[in-house]
């Protein structure tokens, strides 16, 4: 009878844990890296999602593990919102036959269909090749969001989506082709309007001044409800010895004549963090300093800025603008905007702009007419972070998509491409972290030391 009372016991036990597996979310994934483990920015999207998704993959014959654990996963995700099936295509001809196209029993792939809006479908080959959850969650993106459109201003030697040099924008225009947003160029000067169609116009570090037309272009642009991002570049320094010319003094300029009216100005200067930046720059500050926004600085690491420049906040601007930091400089005392342009570095009251110096500003304006808007404007004075070089290091991706998607008024989480396949293989450290490591390795052999000392003294005693 007791045996039997402990078998009872054993099976209602085993039961409990296979209920408890399969309705909590908790999960224990072993493999080295992670593979049955969705990452959290596709887990963000999946439990944004608005609309219902079905994922239908067709294969032949029993489907590998992999796949109905990638199904299953993102269906458990999606808060009741996706459904997932697994069909083999000879066995269920009929079935198969209603997506359209026929279908070849060699053939694997995966239909992903949306019922919302949108309405879309996108078909997924993976007959010769592995289905990635970047594949899935990108094809999910485009059948669930409305395609947005940026159009970035060329003419004036800015960094450009079509240029893959370490200057270029190129692979920030493909993080937001994955994101469902199409990059343009628009020659303004050419075409004399901003199109109807812009969602947001980038402006992104001009090396020559905007023409008077092009001024009044946008700021009526931006007075209709438009939005912006506006990335300043750095002034030129120079030494002592070589005074700057008139033509190096005009080069990268701040575009005053627009921002001042929505309350900014952009100083001539550099900010510098003696206690934390890049390298051995000390004009390359490093900063965690974000005002916290759900949208634009969630859960943001590191960022640093190539020599930018100061924005300060305009007095006797008009009451209905709404201005806040987005980043700063992390140290208060050690950081300040330096008007010498000669980097004879020394901090002037009244002269240099004080510590902690705003890198990163919003601007927006409520819009009221037959729609209520609002006009969003970012600033950032330094456009390298996005840049070819520097978008893949630190939290520089994250924030840039972060801010754009903001822009374009779409609540949607930014789709990243970080998936349990990606393998960092750098080690970047700012100045501080470099300080806290080196008297890490110098404080635990002192303490290793003392702690021998101490041994001895008491067996001596």
């Amino acid at each position: 009878m007791r045996k039997f009372g402990l078998s009872l016991i054993a099976v209602a036990l085993l039961v409990l844990v296979n209920f408890l597996a399969y309705q909590l979310p908790w999960r224990w994934d072993l493999t080295k890296s992670s593979q049955h483990t969705l990452s959290q920015n596709t887990i963000d999207i999946l439990n944004a999602l608005d609309s219902e998704v079905e994922l239908t993959a067709f294969y032949v014959g029993i489907p590998p593990k992999y796949l109905s654990d990638l199904l299953h996963e993102f269906e458990r995700n999606s808060n009741g919102k996706m459904k997932t099936e697994i069909i083999d295509q000879i066995v269920e001809i009929g079935y198969a036959a209603q997506f359209g196209k026929v279908i070849s029993a060699t053939e694997q792939k995966i239909i992903v269909r949306s019922g919302g809006k949108k309405g879309d479908r996108k078909d997924i080959d993976f007959t010769e090749s592995f289905l990635s959850e970047d594949l899935l969650i990108n094809a999910i993106i485009q059948v669930t969001r409305q395609e947005r459109t940026f159009y970035f201003l060329v003419g004036h030697e800015e960094y450009g989506i079509l240029d893959t040099e370490a200057n270029g924008l190129s692979q920030l225009a493909a993080r937001l082709a994955e994101n469902q947003v199409v990059s343009k160029e628009l020659m303004l000067a050419m075409t004399g309007e901003i199109p109807a169609d812009c969602d947001v116009l980038v402006i992104a570090g001009p090396q020559t001044l905007l023409s008077k037309q092009e001024e009044d272009l946008i700021q009526k642009y931006l007075e209709q409800g438009g939005d912006a991002l506006f990335l300043v570049e750095n002034v030129i320094v120079t030494t002592p010895d070589k005074p700057l010319t008139a033509t190096q003094i005009k080069r990268k300029p701040s575009m005053n004549g627009i921002l001042n009216q929505w309350g900014l100005k952009i100083g001539d200067d550099v900010v510098i963090d003696t206690a934390n930046h890049v390298g051995s720059d000390v004009g390359s500050p490093a900063t965690k300093n974000y005002t916290q926004h759900e949208s634009l600085t969630k859960d943001l690491d590191y960022s640093f800025y190539v020599r930018p420049r100061s924005i300060t906040v305009i007095e006797g601007r008009r009451e209905s603008l709404r201005l806040a930091s987005i980043v700063s400089t992390e140290s208060k005392d050690a950081s300040w905007g330096e008007t010498d342009r000669t980097l004879n570095i020394k901090f002037i009251p009244g002269e240099d702009v004080p510590g902690p110096v705003a890198i990163g500003v919003v601007a927006m304006e409520e819009k009221t007419g037959d729609e209520t808007s609002d006009t969003r404007i970012i600033v950032f004075t330094d456009a390298d972070f996005l840049s070819n070089s520097f978008l893949g290091r630190y939290s520089h991706a994250r924030l840039g998509l972060n801010i754009l998607n903001w822009l374009s008024e779409a609540d949607y989480q930014a789709f990243m491409g970080e998936t349990q396949f990606t393998e960092v293989q750098r080690l970047d450290l700012t100045s501080k972290q470099k300080r806290i490591i080196i008297w890490i390795l110098l404080l635990m052999p002192l303490l290793i030391a003392a702690g021998g000392f101490r041994a001895w003294v008491r067996r001596s005693v």
